[in-house]
């Protein structure tokens, strides 16, 4: 009986150890990111991830890094290096969820970065797509500020590219950033913030 309690309190004192390790990972890996050091933020979810095989999160926030710092890549070759990687990753976190809202905002924002890219050549392309993806994270969530934000923001765009009014999406932006304010995470790590964002978005289609 003795040995059996010893065994389990073992048991419990390394899954607690193992779970700080995780913690203290993702906590270093956010802080990385946070000093404007995206790429050492990426290299710590890898590792993470390889321990964390069961864990969409590292791995969303890598194809996340990857995807966020191609908005202002020029370069075709890095370009093409970053999206991969990306859609590796997502692919990898969406396998390992299911009807998870982040996830089709974060495809619809990887699409969007080849728009932004070349718009000419991947605008017709993609735009269907990422409306499809924002509809259906909506569908999923209609609570969630980043997804009101993403679909929002890409109402926007698209009604400005066929020059139609703007303004009726303004009360949706309004309903994010309150949502923001009010928004508790899934979980420790769980996506979560965007409310300042939200807010320079209102202010640069909204104000003024």
């Amino acid at each position: 009986m003795k040995r059996t309690i010893t065994l389990l309190i073992l048991i419990i004192s390394a899954a607690g150890f193992a779970q700080s390790k995780y913690q203290q990972g993702m906590t270093k890996a956010f802080e990385l990111w946070k000093s404007e050091k995206p790429w050492e933020a990426a290299n710590l979810f890898e590792r993470i991830a390889q321990v964390e095989t069961d864990n969409w999160l590292p791995r969303f926030y890598i194809a996340q890094i990857n995807v966020f710092n191609s908005y202002s890549e020029k370069d075709k070759e890095k370009m093409v290096a970053q999206m991969d990687k990306a859609r590796d990753f997502l692919n990898d976190a969406k396998a390992l969820t299911e009807n998870n809202a982040e996830i089709y905002v974060l495809e619809a924002q990887l699409l969007t970065a080849w728009v932004v890219y070349d718009g000419q050549q991947y605008g017709m392309k993609y735009s269907q797509k990422i409306a499809e993806l924002y509809q259906k994270a909506f569908d999923i969530d209609p609570e969630n500020p980043r997804v009101v934000l993403g679909k929002a923001q890409w109402d926007i765009g698209t009604a400005k590219w066929f020059k139609q009014p703007t303004d009726v999406y303004c009360d949706d932006i309004k309903r994010a950033i309150e949502l923001f304010a009010n928004e508790e995470p899934a979980g420790e790590f769980h996506p979560r913030g965007g409310g300042e964002y939200a807010e320079t978005v209102l202010k640069e289609n909204c104000e003024g």
